[in-house]
């Protein structure tokens, strides 16, 4: 390719990861909202966050698209520009999966846990922050990632507003070259460099959390080897001779 094809190509990669950066800090946002709402003890409010849950994650990502860029505007006259129109539809799609990841979490975290903040004289909000959320979020991590990673993958989406993300550059160039192989093959590898990017980071996360709280990868697997030990005898002779 040419430099100024290259040029294009990298614009396109440029915009792509603000988009991801953008409906990625949204996605957290609304998750952390919504999923915390979900385990509220008022009814009413569970019912809204379950609601708007069971709503993004019911509608497609790219009607969402459509919907916020081109039927917004007639209906309420709010034109959004196509960074923000992407940022706003794949943040929320995506929030709504995340919503259940905290959710999940939350509810993970040892009833024991919850009693002692209760018996401590807690509020709600002291147990939540000071108790819950830094046992929760290390487990959270993983699944953020997958989420994260596939909105990686989402953002091509946004090549249906004409955006110039990597998609539509990618587009643009084929157009020109008449070389689908070779420039959707680069589109791959940059693709795939970006999620392996973002995976190491997010392990990397996880790790430094986990050692915050005492829960080293290693001590955690010997501690579990050790109670399936206890539990099933497989390993305690070993257990014993060491």
């Amino acid at each position: 390719m040419t430099t100024g094809l290259w040029e294009l190509v990298l614009k396109g990669v440029w915009t792509t990861i603000q988009l991801l950066v953008f409906s990625a800090l949204l996605a957290a946002a609304v998750s952390f909202v919504v999923g915390i709402a979900r385990t509220h003890r008022l009814r009413i409010v569970r019912f809204v966050a379950g609601f708007y849950t069971e709503v993004f994650r019911g509608t497609s990502a790219l009607v969402m698209i459509f919907w916020v860029f081109f039927v917004l505007p007639i209906a309420f006259g709010w034109q959004l520009v196509p960074m923000w129109a992407g940022t706003l539809a794949l943040g929320l799609t995506y929030g709504a999966y995340g919503s259940e990841v905290v959710r999940g979490a939350l509810n993970a975290v040892e009833a024991a846990q919850k009693e002692g903040g209760i018996a401590l004289g807690f509020t709600p909000l002291q147990r939540l922050r000071l108790i819950l959320l830094p046992q929760a979020v290390p487990e959270m991590i993983p699944s953020f990632c997958n989420l994260v990673v596939e909105l990686l993958k989402g953002t091509a989406l946004v090549s249906v507003m004409g955006m110039g993300d990597l998609a539509f550059s990618a587009n643009l160039v084929r157009l020109a070259l008449q070389q689908s192989a070779e420039v959707y093959t680069y589109v791959l590898l940059i693709y795939f460099v970006i999620a392996f990017v973002i995976t190491r980071l997010m392990r990397a996360l996880e790790k430094r959390l986990k050692a915050g709280l005492g829960k080293d990868p290693g001590t955690e697997k010997t501690a579990r080897e050790v109670k399936r030990a206890q539990t099933t005898g497989v390993g305690a002779a070993g257990g014993g001779a060491a």
